[in-house]
């Protein structure tokens, strides 16, 4: 083990047993032109963190560590997408619907990719999520216990809504959490610091926090 600084306390960081996890770095949220604009929402907020994001996969990728990828996505028949999430709001397109990227969040088109800075290498596990958590419908948690994984050190957008939402479900599931604060983003400042701290409330109730260069600086 190995103590992370972090908040509340150290982050027991167990190497071996640790993957990364990069939440929905997607071109329908991070770009122009996606779904995440399409709600009226300043994509630039999100776009900001790529570069940190891309140092934390390099880094792990220098050690060998597993990294798994997520997207938020669906079937092009729209059948995994229920009526109370497609009709949500009033944005300018919904999902499904044709974009400048082809059909916002559907499995297959060019919006629901990663932007190509945070791409998946070859051997890391990418998850196609229908839902908003990691675990929802997908086989993350038993490929994640198959590789004897305990820990995970969270990245992606956004904090208050896929990030949190898995960091919530990993927990519940016995995983050890930790997320990377510049490393994580939300259209809304004040949503991110609030859901940072309702992350770590409470003796770390769901998991941990701390800035990049103090968690490389910690586990090099």
């Amino acid at each position: 083990m190995t103590d992370v600084p972090a908040h509340p306390f150290p982050y027991p960081f167990a190497e071996g047993k640790t993957a990364l996890v990069v939440i929905d770095m997607q071109r329908d949220f991070i770009e122009h032109g996606g779904f995440g604009e399409s709600l009226g929402n300043d994509v630039d907020r999100l776009a900001a963190i790529v570069p940190t994001v891309v140092d934390l996969l390099t880094l792990f990728r220098e050690k060998g560590w597993p990294i798994v990828h997520t997207r938020e996505c669906h079937l092009p028949d729209l059948s995994d997408c229920p009526p109370a999430k497609r009709d949500r709001g009033n944005p300018s397109l919904r999902i499904g619907e044709e974009g400048p990227m082809g059909r916002l969040l559907v499995r297959g088109s060019p919006g629901a990719d990663f932007v190509p800075a945070c791409a998946a290498n070859p051997g890391e596990i990418v998850i196609d999520k229908p839902g908003k958590g990691m675990f929802w419908n997908t086989p993350v948690h038993q490929m994640l216990q198959q590789r004897g994984i305990t820990h995970l050190v969270f990245a992606g957008v956004t904090t208050e809504v896929c990030v949190q939402t898995s960091m919530r479900e990993a927990n519940d599931r016995g995983f050890v959490c930790l997320l990377i604060e510049d490393a994580t983003e939300s259209y809304f400042a004040e949503f991110k610091a609030a859901a940072i701290r309702m992350i770590t409330a409470q003796g770390a109730i769901v998991g941990w926090s701390t800035p990049f260069a103090t968690f490389a600086n910690a586990v090099r």
